[in-house]
């Protein structure tokens, strides 16, 4: 099992460029990868993407790829536009001020001012840097998959701890349940008896008390939840994805314990439903972050 959320990072370099990559993986009900690349690497995004899919199947994945020439792989070189500019522009003011300039003086001048001068990288030879990347993305993809996975496994626990605390509560509420016709018999006979007396029709009373038990049985109900939670147990041990099939089987549990608290015509077996929704809400939100 996979936590949806991580982190990793990868650095790869040669004698010309260093590539730093890093990865940040958060929930999703889907799978949204964005990539950002230097602009020198635009070409290379169908590549990166179609190997980054194969990285997540559910969440986000944000990837930011920096990308930094080594020491010699730049070169000074000067803006001649902007050079010459300023070259008018001084002469311009020196005819003005009819001042005589000296050449000399005027290329210090020229030289000191801002982006006459700039360091500009080499052409990259892009592709032959795929393998640069493609080795860089690898390496921050198994970081990141090695704290998805520490955290799955810390999910893990938490849920069939949960897990374990809802199958003791259902025990509890079939507890309470056992014999509840009887009870539900024996309290309407009662109330009948105060109210008709010696008028009381013994057919007609174990016709009511039979629909009275019927709309109250959870056994059904009981034995649905039982097996989504051993679903629930199985997809817990699966190695591959599972957290679409988490969330369909807490939607069904949660039906079942809604119908259960409809039926429930004694406040023991009730006030156990009010705390069981409460721990399939702390499922839900556990399993929102399994991939």
């Amino acid at each position: 099992m996979k936590s949806m959320t991580g982190f990793g990072r990868a650095e790869a370099a040669n004698s010309v460029v260093t590539l730093v990559v890093e990865m940040k993986s958060v929930n999703n009900r889907f799978r949204d990868v964005q990539l950002r690349l230097p602009r020198e690497y635009n070409v290379l995004e169908p590549r990166a993407q179609s190997l980054l899919r194969d990285a997540i199947q559910r969440g986000r994945l944000d990837v930011t790829v920096r990308r930094s020439s080594a020491d010699g792989a730049s070169r000074i070189v000067p803006d001649l536009g902007l050079v010459e500019q300023y070259r008018r522009a001084s002469m311009e003011i020196a005819n003005r001020l009819q001042i005589d300039t000296a050449g000399a003086n005027v290329l210090e001048f020229i030289l000191a001012q801002p982006g006459v001068l700039v360091a500009a990288d080499a052409e990259p030879d892009v592709l032959g840097e795929w393998d640069l990347l493609e080795t860089a993305l690898l390496g921050a993809a198994e970081d990141l998959d090695r704290m998805r996975n520490a955290e799955g496994e810390a999910l893990r626990v938490d849920l069939q701890r949960h897990l374990g605390d809802a199958l003791r509560l259902r025990a509890e509420i079939a507890f309470h349940a056992e014999g509840v016709a009887e009870r539900l018999r024996a309290r309407l006979e009662e109330r009948l008896l105060r109210l008709l007396a010696d008028r009381l029709d013994p057919v007609r009373l174990a016709q009511e008390a039979a629909i009275l038990a019927d709309k109250a049985d959870i056994a059904e109900e009981l034995a649905r939840f039982g097996s989504h939670c051993d679903q629930f147990v199985e997809a817990l041990a699966a190695p591959e994805p599972v957290g679409r099939r988490l969330d369909f089987l807490l939607q069904e549990l949660n039906r079942e314990v809604n119908t259960i608290g409809s039926k429930a015509a004694e406040h023991a077996v009730s006030a156990r439903v009010v705390e069981l929704k409460t721990v399939l809400e702390r499922l839900r939100e556990q399993a929102q972050n399994v991939e």
